[in-house]
């Protein structure tokens, strides 16, 4: 499958539930997501791997907008990030809970807010901070 095909079908893909003994994304389901993803940053805090991209956007209701947009879709695939809007962007961070850890999950839901993002006119790529 090429990029393209790659990127489509993770987008159709629907998040499955988790519970505490659901499992950890394969280091194999890792190196197939991440490169579908490459503006997400991986990062530890707590003990707790998650995946992380502020978002950039030139108001303050265009951030506000896109922070309502990716609760409306975490809502709908019973996965929930957490979401720190400030005035022209919007950081957004991926990890299951229930695991304490990345879960394929993670990785459609980054996916899927970046074509979003995309949707919404996020500006210009901005690596977290």
């Amino acid at each position: 499958m090429n990029d393209a095909a790659d990127a489509a079908a993770v987008l159709a893909e629907r998040c499955v539930p988790c519970h505490g003994g659901s499992p950890l994304a394969t280091p194999e389901e890792e190196a197939e997501l991440t490169p579908l993803i490459p503006d997400w940053t991986k990062k530890e805090r707590n003990g707790v791997p998650r995946l992380v991209r502020t978002f950039r956007f030139a108001t303050y209701p265009d951030t506000l907008a896109f922070t309502q947009r990716v609760g409306e879709l975490a809502d709908a695939e019973d996965h929930h990030p957490a979401i720190l809007a400030e005035w022209g962007k919007v950081t957004v961070s991926w990890w299951t809970h229930a695991i304490r850890g990345l879960h394929r999950n993670d990785f459609l839901m980054a996916a899927k807010t970046d074509a979003l993002a995309k949707e919404m006119g996020a500006l210009e790529r901005v690596s977290d901070e």
